[in-house]
């Protein structure tokens, strides 16, 4: 199947910083794409220069087969990480201004439903949630009926309930063969959300698969939680991965039971341990050695 959207070796160099420094991958139509890193990774610059906001400084970008044209903007669906809403505007009157901006406009009940618009319609924009906010930006990007939609950090500074009421909605407009780019820090949100994810850190991919062969292939095993400070020399005896992270311990390892045993012989405090299988953080931060959320 051809892909709907290629990147090839995309660079965007500043004075100061390589933020994107060399990334390519293709994504097939229908599906969900996540971009993930922490902040300052070059998440949010790669998104901007394949949306046409920022020129790159080298590389290619393909849509459909063909290079990236001019009628790229007024085809794909865009949420920022941050935009202002116009001030003295009703909800309702903000979506009818977007899809009159566009050639093509989706049908209006259309939005409104899949983002669960109805009860704020007539609401001050000035007068809505964070989460209400989110869904309308959500509303305003699919307003010209877009195939590629890009969703850069839409969830960040949410409230867990209103994280999930988008995840939904996300969910939602994906089973209907739109194809989705997603950039976030969240890890559940890219296991629910992505079929297939990018990890990159310092303007580099360092992983890319679906998540769960990313994490049979590198976080096979499970992590062992201890919140107490151990010693290093203790620690280092350990055949398997450790971290000190934010006052406590985590062991990596695909041997559970023989890690225990150890534990248990070197008279190790054990009632606040916490077992759980691997996640996305856990193979970030055994990838690039430091923690997801920088």
């Amino acid at each position: 199947m051809e892909p709907i959207l290629e990147v090839k070796d995309l660079k965007k160099h500043f004075p100061e910083v390589k933020a994107v420094d060399g990334i390519s991958f293709s994504i097939e139509p229908g599906i969900c794409f996540g971009l993930l890193g922490p902040n300052g990774a070059g998440k949010t610059t790669a998104i901007e220069v394949i949306e046409g906001i920022l020129r790159p400084t080298a590389g290619e970008i393909f849509y459909k087969g063909g290079r990236r044209g001019s009628t790229f903007k007024n085809e794909v669906g865009i949420q920022f990480q941050n935009t202002e809403l116009p001030q003295f505007l009703t909800v309702k009157e903000t979506l009818l201004t977007f899809r009159n901006l566009y050639d093509r406009a989706a049908d209006m009940d259309y939005l409104i439903t899949t983002c669960r618009l109805e009860e704020i319609l007539t609401r001050d924009n000035r007068k809505i949630s964070g989460g209400q906010k989110q869904r309308l930006l959500l509303a305003m990007a699919l307003a010209n009926d877009p195939e590629l939609i890009f969703l850069d950090e839409p969830t960040t500074g949410l409230d867990p309930q209103a994280r999930r009421h988008l995840w939904e909605i996300v969910r939602q407009i994906k089973s209907q063969k739109k194809t989705i780019v997603l950039t976030t820090h969240y890890m559940e949100e890219a296991e629910i959300l992505c079929d297939r994810i990018g990890i990159i850190d310092n303007g580099r991919i360092i992983a890319m698969g679906s998540p769960r062969g990313l994490l049979e292939e590198h976080c096979a095993g499970a992590t062992i939680t201890i919140n107490l400070d151990l010693d290093d020399g203790l620690l280092k005896s350990f055949p398997c991965q450790w971290f000190r992270k934010e006052g406590r311990i985590e062991i990596q390892t695909q041997a559970v039971n023989e890690c225990l045993r150890r534990l248990v012989t070197l008279g190790i405090d054990l009632s606040t341990m916490n077992v759980r299988m691997q996640n996305l953080e856990d193979l970030f931060l055994k990838l690039t050695g430091h923690e997801l959320r920088a």
